[in-house]
């Protein structure tokens, strides 16, 4: 009984230890990090695990009002977007590309771009690795009951996930994420 306990205390000293240097090698990498770091990995870091999916933690997910059709809120995308200053760059009718493959019909899915060309100056600028988050995409899906949904990517991880981006283009990126997630609420009602 005293050999199990000595090594139990054994391994509670050394799990502390080790704790104990994570956190002191840590804490000046996250003292860095962007002040709404710890909401925006808290926030992900719910969604992964109430889904267990890190796509599904990633993204916003908005469901379509019922009785609108799919060119209605493509539609009402490209409307939102121009009257907010986006640029439609570009759509891909996916499930054409299935059908040219299979020779089977198959459910709606379209990915639209869309880009704020100044905002995407700024984040080339600032690294070029941010060239993939560009240029906005928002999918409409039909899921397998024959609704409608749009999703896109939460930008918040890229805004405030690591060290702070210069005060321009987080305004900026702010701007556009927040432009982002109003054309699909207002897409999904078929607002113009």
């Amino acid at each position: 009984m005293r050999l199990a306990r000595n090594l139990f205390a054994i391994f509670g000293v050394l799990c502390l230890l080790a704790i104990g240097y994570g956190a002191a090698r840590l804490a000046p990498i996250l003292a860095t990090f962007d002040p709404g770091a710890p909401r925006v990995y808290a926030e992900f870091g719910q969604r992964l695990l109430a889904t267990g999916d890190p796509g599904m933690a990633m993204m916003w997910s908005v469901p379509v009002e019922d009785g609108l059709a799919a060119e209605e809120v493509v539609d009402s995308l490209k409307s939102l977007a121009v009257s907010n200053n986006l640029l439609f760059v570009g759509e891909s009718p996916f499930y054409q590309q299935i059908e040219a493959i299979t020779g089977e019909p198959y459910r709606y899915v379209n990915f639209l771009s869309f880009c704020d060309a100044r905002v995407g100056r700024q984040m080339l600028e600032h690294r070029n690795e941010y060239s993939g988050f560009m240029p906005c995409r928002i999918a409409l899906v039909e899921d397998a009951e024959g609704g409608l949904h749009l999703y896109s990517m939460n930008l918040d991880l890229l805004i405030h996930g690591g060290t702070p981006l210069p005060t321009e283009l987080e305004q900026s990126a702010t701007r556009v994420r927040d432009i982002i997630w109003s054309i699909m609420q207002g897409a999904a009602v078929g607002e113009f």
